[in-house]
């Protein structure tokens, strides 16, 4: 499995047990609809390796207590807590219209709300404190935040990304 063909569903985050158990943590709004997992991909020197569940169980709301089959005992855990943890695209729930997923707006034209055409979108960045997108605009990279407040359709046939953009911001990258 290709890492292009996944999302990162989350991290192995700590040990839980002796026994081998991990605490998954799962960075998802909606960490229930992985809460019956079968297999994951770990990351593990830059290659994505595939991890067959034993057993789970929720742990808290966005973390699994889970035992690998291949896993054994806290020396095997130890050596896969902070690895990454990745499904396949395929495993994503299905979104509204209205709604997307970051991986699925790379390469969109961006918009302002004046449906005026800002620039192809190369990355999106997420931050703890807002997502920004990465925008090639006149010969330059300009960060757009991204937010509730800023967001204001997507059109996912025309590969369109329309969002409000402060006012001023795009004058620094000119």
């Amino acid at each position: 499995m290709k890492k292009e063909d996944c999302f990162e569903l989350g991290i192995i985050s700590k040990l839980f047990s002796f026994k081998g158990e991990v605490i998954l943590h799962i960075d998802s709004d909606q960490p229930d609809n992985y809460y019956d997992l079968e297999m994951v991909f770990l990351e593990i020197n830059n290659q994505l390796v595939p991890y067959f569940i034993e057993k789970s169980a929720v742990h808290k709301h966005n973390q699994l207590r889970v035992l690998f089959d291949t896993i054994e005992d806290e020396d095997g855990a130890k050596r896969i807590v902070k690895k990454k943890v990745y499904l396949p695209l395929t495993e994503l729930p299905k979104l509204n219209d209205d709604q997307f997923y970051y991986h699925e707006v790379k390469g969109f034209s961006l918009f302002d709300e004046n449906n005026l055409e800002i620039g192809k979108i190369l990355d999106i960045i997420e931050n703890p404190s807002n997502t920004l997108l990465e925008v090639a605009y006149k010969g330059n990279e300009a960060l757009i935040p991204l937010n509730d407040q800023s967001f204001i359709k997507v059109d996912k046939t025309e590969k369109k990304l329309f969002v409000k953009i402060p006012e001023g911001l795009l004058d620094i990258y000119s």
